[in-house]
């Protein structure tokens, strides 16, 4: 953060100093929710959440040198108190679910107005550059790209994990210092209006459109209110002739539809074929589904690009992160390199490792939805396709948030897992949309067996891969041998199946952190 007295931070976010607040003390560290986390001259935000209240903790992070406490009431520790905030009508979000007096909300709102006086004054003296990133589906693995290529022209700042929310967002933007060239920020929404409301907080020159997919249907109610809502970036950004980059995924029509919705220039991208401004040709993957292309780009020489991340559906978001950098100002050879050498740091995002004994497990629980889960299943498949015998097994969780259409999302999935020959479902969960998607399975002739928790899914992956293929003699001694895929939607902890199968294992070959074979 930008050095600030707690008068000024006061000032600022419309709060008053408590008794025990020196005026002219300086926060001049990092914003943490965790007094645990606290460094001297940070500023702790005491954010009441629904199993502990930061105020608690006000004291110990002080203690720990914090050099004052955002809250929403007086605290036993040098603070600016904040007034609570109204609930908003309609308001889905995780915290106002947990908010019944509008506490968390005040504090969230005034950490906001805070993070907007620090992104305004460094864009308009210290040169700072946001780019926001939006998109149903690929936007925390895209983020992680751009913020590797820009890192190659400057100091980065982008949000760890997916930190893309009312929450997560301004502490993101409150890492940013003096020195700070780039802020990644990435956005997402669960209404009309979320993104908009972000955008003012860090007003983005960058605004990247990934695609409109089924992601949060339930909340939206259809893929055009969707497309409103993630459109709502490119209306945000400046003119043409104030800088302003409108960056849009050419295959998909609802995001090159948004063109008509910005005054900004219009810049865009194609995995397909399509020659626009940035697109791939000559793409190529290897045994784990990592991509090799050309990348082209106005006024360049063809660059190659050989991806460290693993995806087919990669190659769209490297295109965009490389559109980011070069219209950055960053040639296209250090671009490219940067493509090659970027590695996922988001956890549980297409982590793939191949154990000791040739077990490969695709991690990609964090979060899914139908088109994340399109692209997982033919990582999957195409990763087993190239190991004569090898089962391909699918450990499925419920993708949460699709209101009605849930249930004949799930079902479709089997149709999907048929046609990249997927040989084993393990249905994790019992409800409606599972049972479809099992059903469905069974239909195609994939072997399901349906797993009430992630404790007996481990279970059912672990007798699977214990157990060799009927006839197939000499299993043990081959070099790779099964596919794995992980994947639901996040608050099913799936996650915790992969990290059961990789436990006590050694790794050889692969890693997602690019410790392993290229």
């Amino acid at each position: 953060m930008i050095p600030l007295k707690l008068a000024e931070i006061a000032k600022i976010t419309g709060g008053r100093l408590n008794d025990a607040a020196d005026p002219e003390a300086v926060v001049d560290g990092f914003v943490e929710f965790d007094s645990r986390k606290i460094a001297p001259g940070g500023l702790f935000v005491a954010l009441p959440g629904k199993r502990v209240d930061g105020h608690d903790f006000a004291a110990a992070a002080v203690e720990k040198g914090a050099a004052g406490v955002l809250a929403a009431r007086d605290v036993d520790a040098p603070a600016v108190v904040v007034p609570k905030a109204q609930p908003r009508e309609g308001d889905n979000s995780d915290l106002a679910a947990n908010d019944p007096d509008g506490s968390a909300a005040g504090v969230v709102a005034a950490m906001s107005k805070l993070a907007s006086h620090v992104a305004h004054h460094l864009t308009s003296h210290g040169g700072l550059s946001i780019v926001g990133i939006t998109g149903s589906a690929g936007k925390t693995s895209t983020k992680d790209l751009v913020a590797s290529v820009l890192s190659a022209g400057g100091e980065t700042v982008a949000p760890p994990g997916s930190f893309n929310n009312e929450i997560g967002h301004p502490y993101t933007v409150l890492r940013c210092t003096p020195t700070t060239r780039f802020l990644v920020a990435e956005m997402s929404a669960r209404g009309i209006g979320h993104i908009a409301h972000l955008a003012t907080i860090a007003p983005p020159s960058f605004g990247v459109v990934l695609n409109v997919g089924t992601a949060h249907i339930g909340e939206f109610g259809s893929k055009e209110n969707i497309a409103r809502a993630k459109g709502e970036l490119v209306e945000a950004l400046p003119t043409a002739a104030d800088g302003g980059v409108a960056i849009l995924n050419a295959d998909d029509p609802l995001v090159s539809a948004m063109a008509q919705r910005t005054r900004a220039r219009i810049v865009r991208f194609s995995a397909s074929g399509q020659r626009v401004d940035y697109y791939a040709t000559d793409i190529s993957l290897d045994d784990v589904t990592r991509a090799s292309f050309t990348l082209h780009s106005p006024g360049n020489a063809p660059q190659r690009v050989e991806l460290s991340v693993f995806g087919a559906h990669q190659v769209s978001n490297a295109l965009a992160a490389a559109a980011v950098g070069i219209e950055s100002g960053i040639d296209a050879a250090t671009v490219a390199r940067s493509l090659s050498e970027a590695r996922g740091v988001s956890g549980n995002r297409m982590d793939v490792q191949t154990r000791s004994d040739g077990v490969t497990v695709i991690n990609d629980a964090y979060n899914a939805n139908p088109d994340s889960m399109r692209a997982g299943i033919a990582a999957l498949g195409f990763t087993a396709s190239g190991r004569p015998g090898a089962r391909s097994i699918a450990v499925l969780g419920e993708m949460a948030e699709l209101g009605g259409d849930s249930v004949a999302a799930h079902s479709e999935l089997g149709h999907d897992l048929a046609r990249y020959r997927v040989t084993h479902l393990v249905a994790v969960g019992e409800n409606e949309a599972m049972e479809a998607l099992a059903l469905s399975a069974r239909e195609q002739g994939i072997k399901v067996d349906v797993a009430p928790d992630v404790e007996a899914a481990a279970a059912v992956v672990a007798n699977i891969l214990a157990t060799p293929p009927a006839g197939e003699e000499g299993w043990y001694e081959r070099e790779d041998k099964d596919v794995v895929l992980v994947k639901a939607s996040n608050a099913l902890g799936l996650w915790a199946v992969a990290d059961r199968l990789l436990s006590g294992h050694s790794m050889k070959g692969v890693h997602s952190d690019g410790d392993g074979e290229r």
